[in-house]
């Protein structure tokens, strides 16, 4: 056996290269321990598990064709012993089954003799160090954008402006927390609390003007059918699907799973207010504010107290929607899904409408709502869901594993047209805000409906007593609107410590904060070939 030690004082990374012509090798040897590693270097594979026996090592260098023990069963009884280890084939056949053979049993990389020290040393240092360089990179990179992030914090004036920033900071901490950087993540945090107080006051004063259109608005909920999915219609259906209560953080986790079969063209809108369910998913089949819908529809609005009752006829607003702006009947086939166990009924039935001709073939599905609101109420998924990162791991697992993801792959395979977005998203709330109400004011945690309705510290909310500032239906005489702002929630006083024991740090939606307001809709395309 050979050993090469590091001239280094801190410890250095082990490294096992078992190679039959192992001093042809010597210069490669030299080379990585220059740069720092420790390497032991042996000519046949049974050494080299008896090495491996006595300690372990941080990587194994193993040539695939030696005398004796091939280096692919070699790599067989490495896996049995320790199935992380890392391990780089090396040999001097480029046939495909010989590689194929090697990735199909896991080896981290693959090299073909003849080699430089250089290209050993690449693999080396990207299996050995790739984390904590790609942890430093990070660093660097966030530490030299804070100052810019900060001062675009202060200085953003349209909805364009605000959305940037939160997309950036929603990026920022997904890379950190995938590099592991944590001590960071706290100026993310920091950085995205501020953004939230600035964006709830911001808010507070445009949106009554964007409703009255005194002001120009961003592209909102009532926008989406006519911006995103009416100028894709054609001989192919559309697949539309609304993810009720995605925020934008947990798309962004679950978009890698369809990068590789998809073209992604995404856009951020603006839910409407209230960022709840009865009034932006509405909003988006109708292409209409609530006020419009309970003009047009008086039977199909039961008003505030029925508010279970309000999505009950999306198919038929995004059918009236669909005619107002094509001037023609569109097919549309529509399901509302709230688990997985009927996937294949819902597979057939979508494959079935495509067949048939559907032209928009609409599909809603609640698992992210259910998820945040069993949060709430059960133990289980408290654990499982505990805080934002939580929230977007549990969300990719979903997703992958979800017949919403076979269904998308299966339209992209047969040409479809595909719009993924939703009705807005929700925000871990930690503060409790103490109102006073009638008996009949809404229930909600994050917007109240009342008479004689008021916060205790009014800088919690946005209060209004006009619904045009929200456009929503005309209530009874000294109606009140509140909405939170930032992650405050809404208590009572005589159930202040319940409230507070039940709630805090659940995720709600029906405020105003850029988790609930900014989401996204996207445009996936097919890619060719």
């Amino acid at each position: 056996m050979i050993r090469y030690f590091p001239d280094m004082s801190r410890t250095a990374k082990r490294i096992l290269w078992v190679d039959d012509e192992i001093d042809l090798l010597r210069p490669h040897l030299l080379f990585l321990q220059q740069r720092g590693y420790h390497v032991d270097a042996i000519a046949n594979g049974d050494d080299a598990l008896a090495l491996l026996e006595e300690s372990p090592y941080d990587l194994v260098l193993l040539d695939e064709q030696m005398p004796g023990r091939r280096g692919l069963e070699v790599l067989e009884e490495i896996r049995r012993g320790d199935p992380h280890a890392h391990v780089v084939m090396v040999t001097k056949s480029e046939e495909d089954r010989t590689m194929t053979e090697a990735i199909g049993r896991r080896v981290d990389d693959y090299l073909v003799k003849p080699t430089s020290p250089l290209q050993v040393l690449s693999v080396v240092t990207r299996i050995l160090e790739g984390s904590s360089i790609r942890q430093q990179q990070v660093a660097q990179d966030f530490a030299a954008r804070f100052g810019m992030l900060s001062r675009m914090r202060g200085e953003a004036e349209d909805p364009g402006d605000w959305a940037a920033l939160y997309s950036e900071l929603v990026d920022w901490h997904i890379r950190l927390r995938a590099a592991g950087e944590r001590g960071l993540l706290d100026s993310v945090n920091s950085l995205m609390d501020d953004l939230r107080r600035d964006f709830g006051h911001w808010v507070s004063r445009v949106y009554p003007r964007w409703m009255r259109g005194s002001d120009r608005a961003p592209a909102l909920s009532t926008d989406l059918v006519e911006l995103f999915v009416v100028p894709l219609l054609g001989d192919d259906p559309v697949l539309f699907v609304v993810l009720d209560c995605m925020r934008l953080d947990q798309w962004r986790t679950m978009l890698p799973l369809l990068a590789p079969d998809f073209e992604i063209e995404e856009t951020l809108h603006y839910s409407i207010l209230p960022t709840a369910t009865p009034y932006s998913r509405n909003a988006i089949f109708a292409g209409q504010f609530p006020d419009r819908i309970a003009r047009d529809h008086p039977d199909w609005w039961g008003g505030f107290d029925s508010e279970g009752s309000l999505n009950n006829f999306e198919d038929k607003l995004l059918d009236a929607q669909l005619r107002r702006l094509t001037g023609r009947q569109v097919s549309i086939h529509y399901d509302k899904v709230f688990s997985d166990q009927e996937g294949e009924q819902l597979r057939a039935r979508v494959n079935s409408a495509a067949k048939q001709g559907a032209g928009v073939i609409a599909l809603v599905f609640n698992f992210m709502d259910l998820l945040i609101h069993s949060r709430s109420e059960s133990r289980v998924f408290l654990e499982m869901a505990r805080d934002e990162v939580a929230l977007r791991d549990l969300s990719r697992s979903w997703f992958e594993r979800s017949v919403l993801f076979r269904i998308i792959r299966e339209a992209g395979a047969q040409g479809m047209p595909i719009v993924i977005t939703t009705d807005h998203g929700s925000i871990q709330c930690h503060r409790p805000t103490t109102v006073f109400a009638r008996r009949d004011a809404t229930q909600n945690l994050r917007y109240k409906f009342g008479q004689d309705l008021r916060a205790e510290d009014s800088s919690t909310v946005f209060a209004t007593s006009d619904a045009a500032d929200l456009r929503l239906p005309e209530g009874k005489l000294g109606m009140n609107y509140l909405l939170t702002l930032e992650d405050h929630f809404m208590v009572y006083p005589t159930k202040l410590r319940e409230y507070q024991g039940r709630y805090r740090g659940a995720f709600l939606h029906g405020g105003i904060t850029p988790e609930e307001m900014i989401v996204p809709v996207s445009v996936l395309r097919p890619r060719p070939g």
